[in-house]
């Protein structure tokens, strides 16, 4: 059974996301001590809440982000991150001032700007996904289905890591990509069949 790492450190909804992987058959191991996520098979971050603050409770875990990139970058365990912790693969964030990322993929955190009166922020909701590309994160998910959204920040990066985008604010990218490190600006876990399949999909490449 594949060991999936899903990282607490203390701003996330770790339940719900442990409860879906053990659901597909994964094994959740919900923890912030860098040995048993060096062991796992597959690492999920997810997060809720500030950029700066969530990064501050990262570092304060002792060798916890050095572990997540070795095993990443070097090792190249599968690794997903949501929401916020899709935020937090990126190189610079500015929520709660500029504050260095985990640099996984090239990247910076800003906030949504409204392009029309509609659109309101924080997007909060269900909306489309439009993919871009082909992914392995992708197979049996059909395009422009709608996920669900609980953001006011997006990931401004270079269109080779750019799998998948959504149409609000001007369009933002809603998946990143490069190798086998993932990010979904959505939560599968709350996104029904379509988040499911997400999931499934991640835990097959572990």
């Amino acid at each position: 059974m594949r060991e999936i790492a899903i990282i607490d450190y203390g701003m996330s909804n770790i339940d719900s996301v442990a409860r879906a992987v053990e659901k597909l058959g994964a094994s959740p191991l919900i923890t912030d001590i860098s040995h048993e996520v060096a062991q796992a098979d597959g690492i999920i971050l997810p997060g809720v809440g500030s950029f700066a603050d969530a990064m501050k409770e990262l570092t304060s875990r002792d060798d916890l982000i050095p572990t997540i990139k070795n095993r990443v970058q070097t090792h190249g365990t599968p690794f997903l991150g949501i929401c916020l912790g899709m935020q937090l693969m990126a190189t610079t964030g500015y929520e709660g001032g500029k504050t260095s990322g985990l640099d996984l993929i090239p990247g910076t955190i800003r906030r949504l700007e409204p392009v029309i009166a509609e659109e309101r922020i924080p997007h909060v909701g269900w909306n489309e996904v439009n993919q871009l590309t082909t992914s392995p994160l992708f197979h049996e998910v059909a395009d422009n289905l709608d996920f669900y959204f609980v953001h006011s920040y997006h990931f401004q990066c270079d269109p080779q890591y750019v799998l998948a985008q959504t149409p609000y604010c001007g369009g933002f990218t809603s998946v990143v990509g490069k190798d086998v490190c993932f990010g979904v600006q959505f939560h599968p876990e709350k996104s029904l069949k379509s988040g499911t399949r997400i999931l499934t999909n991640f835990i097959s490449l572990c």
